[in-house]
C-alpha cells in the first residue's frame, strides 16, 4: 500500500468521529426548536365580530396581537389577520385553515393600531384602536 492510500484512510477515520458529532448536534438542535404559539399573550381587549368569525385582539404591555377564529370551524377555508400599528407596515398571517388564523403580533408602544380580520367573504376592520 502506498503512501497516499494511508494518508486517505487515516483522514477518513478522523473524519468519521467528526460527522458522527456534527449528526449528533442536528439531532439535538431540532429536537429543541420550538413551534409558534397558538395563542397571544396577555388580556383580551376586543372582540371584533362579523358574519363568518371573530377577531380577538389581546394586548400585553407594548405588544398588542391578534386571532382570527371561523365562527364554523372544521372545514378549510381561506383566513386572515393582520395588526398595523400606526407609521409601520402591516404584519400578516393568512392562507387556508380549519380553525383559526394567528396569532399575530407587533410592539406598538402607544401607537395606535389598525387590526383586520377575514374568513372566506367576510371580514372587519377595527379602525386606529388603542390609541
Amino acid at each position: 500500500m502506498d503512501s497516499g492510500a494511508r494518508s486517505a484512510i487515516r483522514r477518513g477515520r478522523a473524519l468519521g468521529p467528526v460527522l458522527l458529532a456534527v449528526a449528533g448536534l442536528l439531532a439535538f438542535a431540532s429536537g429543541t426548536a420550538r413551534a409558534a404559539p397558538s395563542t397571544c399573550a396577555g388580556h383580551q381587549v376586543r372582540s371584533l365580530s362579523f358574519a363568518s368569525g371573530v377577531t380577538r385582539v389581546y394586548r400585553h404591555g407594548d405588544y398588542v396581537c391578534a386571532m382570527t377564529f371561523a365562527r364554523r370551524p372544521g372545514t378549510v377555508r381561506t383566513m386572515s389577520v393582520s395588526v398595523q400599528a400606526r407609521g409601520s407596515r402591516p404584519a400578516r398571517d393568512s392562507g387556508r385553515y380549519v380553525h383559526h388564523a394567528g396569532p399575530v403580533t407587533v410592539h406598538a408602544g402607544h401607537r395606535c393600531v389598525l387590526i383586520r380580520g377575514a374568513v372566506g367573504h367576510s371580514s372587519v376592520s377595527s379602525g386606529w384602536i388603542l390609541c
